[in-house]
């Protein structure tokens, strides 16, 4: 049986990125990943702003597969008095969507901050620059920058000497680059959280533990799925980055369980997981083709990357075929969910796939890209993957 390809996707920032729709034409995928990043989380997004961009994808001959993201309002994680007017705006934007014909939303419940780096350009032995997650650097900020209390409980004295050891050796500079890193704000946007904003955050957490911000997110996904079902929108959620706790806040999808607990909030074939091998790949415990043979059914979206981990709890992004996750056995499993779902008459096997956090190389140093999301190095990344799931699919057919 022949089974459709994974429908290649490309992340775009919008208008003012400087990946341009007519170069992700080139790179031979058809699908656009977008989201209005001017719109403030937790408002509407409108009909006409939908409509515009969905225009200026599809006049670059793409079309906009997947919204990522709409991001969920800090109040309806930590359930303020105000949380079910913030997802009533949240229904509304589904909504909008659904009617505009954008069928796929990705989400995250990571609180206060999205994916959390320490280093943007983190040289490799070739020169290519990567994203880095240093954990002495997280523990010197935590310890000793935004001073903690809780901190010096949470890492153990072989850590916290480690840390301060680090920032010893930094420059005044170099802290303030550190701060501006681990404080940078949502994706597609140049928001940084100054130290006494992040510490109201804090503030605003203090009564929200894992087990709070999980029952925080079924209440969400209770209130927002029937409407979703009917607008006929996927949901799926994004994994933690990193998938475990930092700063003193909680993490609630982070593991197999987790995710699992996700899906069982709210039954539905509506409410799915975006699969990210980078994020659940940080953490060795994660079994990701065993995951995706498990949950697969509930994948709506795929995040393609790979990352090299190091024993202290770092972490780098590694090429998207090397790395500690193996891509060929991520990419088996996906195939194989790819021909269940062909053979159950379902209508969405050509899931939605992205070469997520490129390097940057070669010609890629010549423009100022969001971190990650280099044009060559995603190129790259897409190529290798888009081989990958021809030469598996040729193999056994």
């Amino acid at each position: 049986m022949n089974v459709q390809d994974l429908e290649q996707t490309f992340r775009w920032f919008g208008p003012n990125d400087p990946v341009t729709l007519a170069a992700i034409s080139q790179t031979g995928a058809t699908g656009i990943v977008t989201a209005l990043h001017d719109v403030e989380a937790g408002e509407v997004w409108q009909p006409q702003a939908i409509a515009q961009r969905k225009a200026l994808i599809k006049n670059a001959g793409l079309r906009w597969s997947v919204v990522e993201s709409v991001n969920v309002h800090e109040s309806i994680k930590i359930a303020s008095p105000l949380r079910d007017g913030y997802i009533d705006k949240y229904i509304k934007t589904l909504q909008n969507l659904g009617k505009a014909g954008i069928k796929t939303v990705c989400y995250n419940f990571m609180p206060v901050l999205d994916w959390t780096r320490t280093h943007l350009d983190y040289r490799l032995p070739n020169n290519a620059s990567a994203l880095r997650y240093h954990a002495p650097a997280v523990a010197a900020f935590d310890l000793y920058i935004l001073e903690r209390e809780a901190a010096f409980t949470e890492f153990t004295h072989e850590q916290q000497q480690a840390a301060k050891a680090y920032l010893d050796g930094l420059t005044a500079d170099d802290r303030e680059v550190i701060v501006r890193t681990i404080l940078a704000g949502l994706p597609g946007t140049d928001k940084v959280y100054t130290i006494p904003e992040f510490k109201e955050y804090l503030k605003k957490y203090a009564l929200t533990d894992t087990a709070t911000l999980k029952a925080n997110l079924s209440y969400f996904l209770q209130a927002v799925m029937p409407h979703a079902e009917q607008a006929g929108i996927k949901l799926c959620i994004h994994p933690d980055d990193p998938p475990f706790p930092i700063l003193g806040l909680p993490r609630v999808v982070s593991t197999e369980d987790d995710l699992r607990d996700v899906v069982n909030a709210y039954p539905s074939p509506n409410n799915g997981i975006t699969f990210c091998t980078g994020s659940l790949g940080a953490r060795a415990g994660n079994d990701l083709p065993g995951m995706i043979e498990r949950l697969g059914t509930h994948i709506h979206f795929l995040h393609l990357r790979n990352v090299r981990r190091e024993a202290d709890g770092s972490f780098y992004e590694d090429d998207h075929l090397s790395g500690n996750t193996d891509m060929f056995k991520v990419m088996q499993a996906v195939i194989r969910e790819q021909f269940v779902r062909a053979n159950d008459g379902r209508e969405d096997v050509a899931i939605p796939m992205r070469p997520d956090h490129g390097h940057k190389i070669l010609d890629d140093f010549r423009y100022d890209t969001y971190p990650g999301y280099s044009i060559i190095g995603r190129l790259k990344g897409l190529a290798e993957l888009r081989g990958l799931e021809m030469g598996i699919k040729r193999s056994i057919l």
